[in-house]
């Protein structure tokens, strides 16, 4: 017959072995189908890899390739571009949405789900939705001629020198509610009690701002800029739907130049040596977040 004190280390043991057990599975799989696969993508990098995986050693060849590659140097450039006023955009709409939506204003349990909506929709729904709203056919351009207004043309999807903006307007869109959700916890977070020490003394709204609040709203921006700047880089889904990398290369972003090369070019070699470059810009943005967000838990 067991005893109580049995009964209670083997139900400690149940305890410990069951979340392990039924976590294991889905750890397999992201071990095997993430960074197995990650890992197998470096190594074709320096492969002569093209329509199939080869297992050819070409050292940095690869690589070497990729940076003399003219469409290469035009998707980073987009890249850059789109990631700049993605990133700046979207946190200043944000915290301006952020403080707005703090000064306990009526009708915020409905205007925040309103602000976060675009999010739960997908790149490739957002993509869709502005490709025909800007369409100069179909869209903001072609409802203005309707209502009388011809002198009114909108083409930037169309047109090389201005086609990233529009990529840029749409991940703006999606975006703004969520970097708004992260700054209005940040300042729902912030003592009351030193906002209110600092009226007292007789600071403006400006100077509580300036000097108190969004100094506080340090780790907010530094979480926004890291998250903005991983959708920035793998932007394959929004780009293709909304202008498909044209007109010409104008909308080309390093996520489509990766695709292209590996499925469409049978270039597998140079395409996972892109992706690897992508990989490594990510850790780039990572490592150093994750060092200051452990630094200051220490």
């Amino acid at each position: 017959m067991a005893t109580p004190a049995a009964d209670a280390d083997f139900k400690t043991k149940l305890q410990t072995w069951v979340p392990k057990l039924v976590l294991s599975p889905s750890l397999a799989l992201m071990l095997v189908f993430v960074y197995g696969f990650i890992l197998f993508s470096v190594y074709l990098s320096f492969t002569d890899s093209r329509i199939l995986p080869s297992y050819g050693w070409v050292g940095f060849e690869n690589y070497d390739k990729l940076f003399r590659l003219r469409h290469w140097d035009i998707a980073v450039n987009n890249l850059i571009v789109f990631a700049a006023l993605y990133i700046i955009i979207c946190s200043v709409i944000g915290l301006m949405l952020a403080i707005f939506l703090d000064q306990k204003i009526r009708g915020e349990s409905v205007l925040r789900p309103i602000f976060l909506y675009p999010m739960a929709l997908s790149f490739i729904v957002t993509g869709t939705a502005w490709k025909w709203f800007l369409d100069p056919g179909i869209g903001l351009e072609h409802t203005m001629h309707l209502w009388g207004w011809e002198s009114f043309h909108f083409d930037w999807i169309k047109n090389r020198d201005y086609a990233i903006y529009t990529v840029v307007l749409a991940a703006v869109w999606q975006s703004s509610g969520f970097v708004m959700a992260m700054f209005l916890a940040g300042l729902r977070g912030i003592d009351n009690e030193m906002l209110k020490a600092a009226q007292m003394d007789g600071a403006t709204n400006f100077q509580l701002y300036h000097r108190i609040i969004i100094p506080q709203l340090r780790p907010a921006f530094l979480s926004a800029f890291v998250i903005l700047s991983h959708l920035a880089i793998k932007s394959y889904d929004l780009v293709v739907a909304l202008t498909g990398g044209g007109p010409g290369r104008a909308t080309e972003v390093p996520a489509t130049f990766m695709y292209s090369y590996t499925f469409t070019r049978n270039q597998m070699g140079i395409g996972a040596s892109s992706s690897v470059i992508m990989l490594m810009t990510i850790v780039a943005i990572m490592v150093p977040y994750l060092y200051s967000e452990l630094r200051e838990k220490n």
